[in-house]
């Protein structure tokens, strides 16, 4: 196979420039370069992995709470039977779970101390068809029996409030009775049937239920005002809210996950955006780091430079040969860094547990943090960009010193030889 020899002469003087001792100088700056661009490469993936990693146990901890997608009718107030609109929603092929639910706010007392929490009316059975903590917590749940007004409270509001199974709390309903002497808030004495633990800080915090039928006493709504609905794939909720939406026609809002907690959601994916971003421009500095070593060996290079000319070769083609060891530096530096920023992003359960006890320290402590170890995910839809961007931008590093080896005149380099 004939190689062009450009390719040729360009790879020779990338094992040249490491070899010689005369150019040690030279082979230092793009060995720099190139630890540069691998190590840029590495941290990339590392951190987006760990990030990515941290986004899916915090979601599959919410998702393990709350529903893929939630449907509600229009005008508000009770649904006028949620079997059917279940049974609807159940001829999606994606939904495999439906449950009816009473969302509402409310205050919790016990004696002096009062926290906002988050109320919402279930039926347990049928929502450990839809959440997996009901499905995990089957007898648990089982002891919200309609009329006997027990609640389930997370473990971080029991602990705020500092009660057990069995004690006694007071709801505070946001809407009160109009009487003579001006309107009473509705209160109503509940019992802690159980507590639960959700590994998420905001529903185990601040989340209460109870039974969907004693919601509706409580709140006056009348019934169920609301349908959950479980999916196969989660990732798909807004495409399934979206096609649902026109399935049940205006008379039904229709709300996905991603959109009950959109800030979370929204947080994420700048935060997530922003450190590639960062991130990116160490890889930038380090390909450029490039120029200042191919502008070396350029220099270097002159009467090798000017004896090809001589010999015909056309300014396109010197060129070429300074794009080609640029860039063969680029593809050294990248393929490098994806190899270490994938080893430690498929092993980091294994180095961060080795390096903490080498430390003598623990970076997620169990006692602070919901998360005690170090998640990682490392995903193709963020590898591939960051490789190709690497390549990209020792792409370009290249191009400016290579045009001024083609600019080189052989009289002018031969002149001192």
């Amino acid at each position: 196979m004939n190689v062009p020899y450009e390719w040729r002469i360009g790879w020779r003087y990338t094992r040249a420039s490491r070899s010689a001792r005369r150019n040690g100088f030279i082979s230092f700056i793009s060995g720099v370069s190139v630890l540069g661009i691998a190590l840029g490469v590495a941290a990339l993936i590392i951190v987006l992995s760990v990030m990515n990693g941290f986004q899916k146990e915090v979601r599959d901890r919410m998702l393990s709470v709350i529903a893929h997608v939630e449907l509600y009718e229009r005008w508000g107030g009770a649904l006028p039977d949620w079997t059917q609109l279940a049974a609807q929603a159940r001829q999606h092929p994606e939904v495999v779970g439906a449950a009816p639910f009473v969302p509402a706010q409310a205050l919790i007392a016990r004696g002096e101390d009062m926290r906002g929490a988050m109320v919402r009316g279930i039926e347990p059975v049928a929502e450990a068809t839809v959440t997996p903590l009901a499905a995990s917590m089957k007898d648990t749940f089982a002891r919200l029996k309609s009329g006997e007004w027990g609640v389930l409270i997370g473990v971080e509001l029991a602990n705020a409030l500092g009660v057990r199974e069995g004690d006694a709390l007071t709801l505070v309903a946001p809407s009160g009775q109009v009487t003579p002497a001006g309107v009473v808030p509705r209160l109503k004495q509940v019992t802690v049937a159980g507590i639960f633990s959700a590994g998420h800080y905001e529903y185990d915090s601040g989340l209460v239920l109870m039974h969907v039928d004693d919601a509706a006493r409580l709140f006056r709504t009348g019934g169920p005002t609301g349908v959950q609905l479980k999916l196969k794939d989660a990732q798909q909720a807004r495409q399934v809210a979206a096609e649902l939406a026109a399935q049940l026609g205006q008379q039904v809002v229709v709300r996905d996950w991603t959109q009950t907690n959109r800030n979370w959601f929204d947080a994420v994916q700048i935060e997530k955006r922003m450190m590639f971003i960062i991130l990116t421009l160490i890889v930038a500095v380090a390909a450029f780091n490039l120029v200042s070593t191919l502008v070396m060996t350029v220099t270097d290079k002159r009467a090798d430079i000017a004896i090809l000319r001589t010999l015909g070769a056309s300014p396109r083609s010197i060129m070429g040969i300074f794009i080609v060891q640029g860039a063969l530096s680029g593809v050294l530096g990248t393929l490098a860094g994806l190899g270490l920023g994938l080893l430690v992003a498929f092993n980091v359960d294994v180095i961060v547990p080795f390096i903490e006890q080498i430390l003598g320290v623990h970076f997620l402590p169990a006692s602070i943090y919901f998360i005690s170890s170090m998640p990682s995910d490392p995903k193709s839809s963020d590898i591939i960009p960051i490789g190709v961007i690497s390549l990209l931008l020792a792409l370009l590093a290249t191009l400016y010193p290579s045009w001024r080896a083609s600019r080189v005149q052989p009289a002018e380099a031969l002149r001192y030889e």
